[in-house]
């Protein structure tokens, strides 16, 4: 089986020793990503496009998502995610899981971990 690892540049990547992506047996395996931004519509939109470049490169699309986790330290903050969340996944909607935890850094809002099965 061959593993493709797939790097955003993001500045953790090297610190923490993870790649944004790993391709392995038909499935695309989208490490937590954060995004920039003050509010968490701003930062779940930034993490929603470094997740779609990670998939472009795997092959894929939201469409092959099939697994979405989202974590936030704050619950409150996810209702006005929805509308991002729809139009990403609306027309294939994956199975997922919210949670409030604390995350890396106080400033993140939100952090989503995404799988995804390449398409045949």
């Amino acid at each position: 089986m061959t593993i493709q690892r797939i790097s955003s540049g993001g500045v953790y990547e090297p610190q923490i020793g993870y790649c944004r992506a790993v391709v392995a047996g038909g499935w695309v395996h989208v490490a937590g990503t954060t995004g920039q931004g003050e509010t968490v519509v701003e930062q779940c939109a930034s993490a929603l496009t470094t997740i779609e470049a990670a998939l472009t490169k795997a092959g894929c699309g939201f469409s092959d998502v099939v697994r979405v986790t989202y974590m936030l330290p704050d619950r409150a903050e996810f209702e006005p995610c929805w509308p991002l969340l729809t139009e990403a996944f609306g027309a294939a909607p994956p199975a997922a899981t919210m949670i409030e935890c604390g995350l890396i850094d106080p400033k993140f809002r939100i952090e989503i971990e995404v799988t995804a099965l390449l398409p045949e």
